[in-house]
């Protein structure tokens, strides 16, 4: 078994596939109407969907928001640095809800934002593999 993909509805598909792809710099892998039941998919992510877990972006035609409720919590992204993915995505238009720091409690370093339709998502910093001695 592996985990393929975590859906998120949107409103706006267009403007979730634009901060997905030019914000969060993503690839949209595909995209597909049913207009038998008035919806559209969006498959992002940043890598192949046969390499790894992606984001389906679902759009139900004329529904422009959604209530989040209070039972998600986030999807979490590995980068490089996050006070530099931070930048970037701000310099983006993208919205930073948490800067760049450690953990409560810890030493990893987080940092949050949230994609147009106020979902959140948690970047965590690459940590550096232990050096290895003989």
């Amino acid at each position: 078994m592996r985990l393929l993909h975590t859906m998120l509805r949107v409103g706006d598909l267009q403007r979730s596939i634009d901060f997905y792809t030019q914000v969060m710099g993503m690839t949209l892998l595909r995209q597909h109407d049913n207009e038998q039941y008035n919806y559209t998919l969006a498959f992002v992510g940043y890598q192949p969907e046969s390499q790894g877990a992606v984001l389906e972006l679902t759009y139900n035609w004329g529904q422009t928001e959604y209530d989040l409720g209070d039972a998600y919590g986030h999807i979490a992204i590995e980068v490089d640095n996050c006070g530099d993915a931070c930048d970037r995505i701000r310099n983006g238009g993208g919205k930073v809800t948490r800067e760049a720091g450690p953990v409560k409690g810890g030493t990893t370093v987080i940092a949050f934002v949230e994609d147009p339709d106020g979902y959140k998502i948690e970047l965590i910093e690459k940590k550096e593999a232990p050096a290895f001695e003989l």
